[in-house]
C-alpha cells in the first residue's frame, strides 16, 4: 500500500469518493452502514471549528507590522484585500442566484426548519447580533459570527499593544499552528470519512442530488471566472495598468496555482514574477503577496456565495435581503479567516454552515468534489494577490514600467 501512502491528498479523496459512489449504487440503502465512519469524520470537523478560526484569526491580524505601518501602502493593500473578496463573495451569490443550482433537489438531505424567520429581525437587531454578550458563551454555542467579531476585536487590540505583549502574540500564533497541525491530522482521515458519507449520499438520494451537484459545479466555475476576468480586468483599468499585458505576465503564477491548488507553493513565482516581469518594487511586494497569500481568498469568498445558495434551496430555507446580506459579509471574514492548509476549504465550509445556522450533511458532498472546483479558487486567489500588489505600486509609483512593457 505503499502508493496509497504516497498519493496526494486530493487524490485519496477523489479515489474514495468515486469507491463511495460505487458502493451506494451497487449496494443502496443497505450502505448506510458505514456512516458511523462518515458521522466521526462530521464530529472532528465539528471539535476543530471553534478554535481553528479563533486562533488562525487572531494570529493573522497579529501578523500585520503596526497600526501605523498600514496607514499607506499597507491600508490601500488591505482595504483592496477586503473590498475584493466582498465583491466576489457579491458575484458568488449573485451568479448562484441566477443559476440556482440546488431548486430540483430541495429536501434531498432534509430541510432546516426555523422557528423565527430572518425576515422577522430588523437589520440593527440582526448586527448588534453579530457583537457576543459573552465570549465564551459563543464559543460553547458555536455562534460563529459572534466569535470571529470577538477574534478580530482581541487581534486589533493585540496588535496595537504590539511591543508591550509579544507573550500573548506568541501564545495566539503558536495555538494557530497547533489547530492548524491537528488540522492536518483530521484532514488525514477526511478520505475515508468522505468516502462513507458519499456512499450514504449515492446510495439514498438517487439522480436529483446528482444533478444539483453538476448545476453547483457549473455556477461555482463561473462565479471565479467572472470575478477573475470581469472584476479585475476593471479594477487594474482604474490604475492604467494594461489588462491584456498582466495576465501575459502573471499566466505562469496562474498555471502553477491551477495545477498545484496551493496558494504557498505559487507565491516563490509570484515575486518573480513581480519583479522580473511586472517591475514592482519590492518593498511593496514583499510586503503585499505574503500577506495576500494567508488573507486574500477571493476564489473561496465566490464559492461561499455559491455553497450558500445552493444550500438554502438544498434545505428549503427562504432566500431574504437580510439572509443575503448576511452571507456575503460572512463569505468576506470567513475567506479572511481561511487557513493556509491543504483541505481548509472543506473545514470552513463546516464552520459557514454553523455560523448560517445549517446542517452539516452538505459537507462530505462538497468535499467529494473540492479537489475539481478548488481548482479555479486557488487561481482566483493568487491572481487577487498579483492584482492588489500591481494596483498598490501603480497608485505610489512603484512600478518601472519599462520592465513592465518589455516583451520578454
Amino acid at each position: 500500500m505503499s502508493f496509497w501512502s504516497k498519493m496526494s491528498m486530493s487524490r485519496k479523496i477523489v479515489v474514495m469518493m468515486c469507491v463511495g459512489i460505487a458502493a451506494g449504487v451497487y449496494w443502496g440503502p443497505a450502505v448506510t452502514a458505514v456512516k458511523p465512519v462518515g458521522d466521526l469524520f462530521l464530529r472532528l470537523l465539528k471539535m476543530l471549528i471553534v478554535p481553528l478560526v479563533f486562533f488562525t484569526l487572531v494570529a493573522g491580524v497579529t501578523s500585520m507590522e503596526s497600526p501605523d505601518s498600514l496607514k499607506k501602502i499597507g491600508g490601500f493593500i488591505v482595504a483592496f484585500y477586503l473590498l475584493s473578496s466582498l465583491v466576489f463573495a457579491a458575484v458568488g451569490t449573485a451568479v448562484a442566484l441566477a443559476l440556482r443550482p440546488g431548486r430540483g433537489a430541495e429536501g434531498v438531505l432534509g430541510s432546516v426548519v426555523k422557528e423565527v424567520t430572518v425576515g422577522t429581525y430588523s437589520a440593527i437587531d440582526t448586527i448588534l447580533n453579530w457583537i457576543p454578550e459573552n465570549p465564551v458563551a459563543s464559543m460553547a454555542n458555536m455562534n460563529m459570527i459572534q466569535v470571529i467579531f470577538f477574534a478580530l476585536i482581541t487581534g486589533v487590540a493585540l496588535l496595537h499593544l504590539k511591543d508591550r505583549v509579544p507573550v500573548a502574540i506568541a501564545f495566539f500564533r503558536n495555538m494557530a499552528d497547533v489547530m492548524i497541525k491537528i488540522t492536518e491530522f483530521v484532514m488525514g482521515f477526511a478520505p475515508y470519512g468522505i468516502g462513507a458519507l458519499v456512499a450514504c449520499v449515492a446510495g439514498t438520494i438517487g439522480g436529483k442530488m446528482m444533478t444539483a451537484i453538476a448545476k453547483f459545479f457549473v455556477a461555482d466555475y463561473a462565479a471565479v471566472l467572472v470575478g477573475m476576468f470581469v472584476v479585475y480586468p476593471l479594477a487594474l483599468k482604474i490604475w492604467n495598468v494594461p489588462a491584456l499585458r498582466f495576465f501575459k505576465h502573471v499566466a505562469p503564477a496562474m498555471l502553477v496555482a491551477a495545477t498545484t491548488t496551493s496558494s504557498a507553493a505559487t507565491l516563490p513565482m509570484e515575486m518573480n514574477i513581480a519583479e522580473e516581469k511586472l517591475g514592482l518594487d519590492e518593498s511593496v511586494y514583499g510586503f503585499s503577496l505574503p500577506l495576500g497569500n494567508t488573507m486574500n481568498m477571493n476564489g473561496m469568498a465566490a464559492a461561499f456565495g455559491v455553497i450558500a445558495v445552493f444550500a438554502f434551496d438544498i434545505f428549503g430555507v427562504e432566500i431574504t435581503p437580510l439572509r443575503l446580506v448576511q452571507t456575503v459579509l460572512l463569505g468576506l471574514m470567513l475567506a479572511v479567516g481561511a487557513a493556509g492548509v491543504k483541505g481548509a476549504g472543506i473545514v470552513m465550509s463546516a464552520v459557514f454552515f454553523e455560523s448560517l445556522g445549517l446542517p452539516l450533511g452538505l459537507v462530505p458532498i462538497l468535499a467529494a468534489i473540492w479537489p475539481v472546483i478548488d481548482i479555479p479558487h486557488t487561481t482566483g486567489n493568487v491572481t487577487g494577490d498579483m492584482v492588489g500588489t500591481m494596483a498598490a505600486c501603480a497608485k505610489f509609483g512603484k512600478v518601472d514600467w519599462n520592465v513592465f512593457n518589455a516583451d520578454t
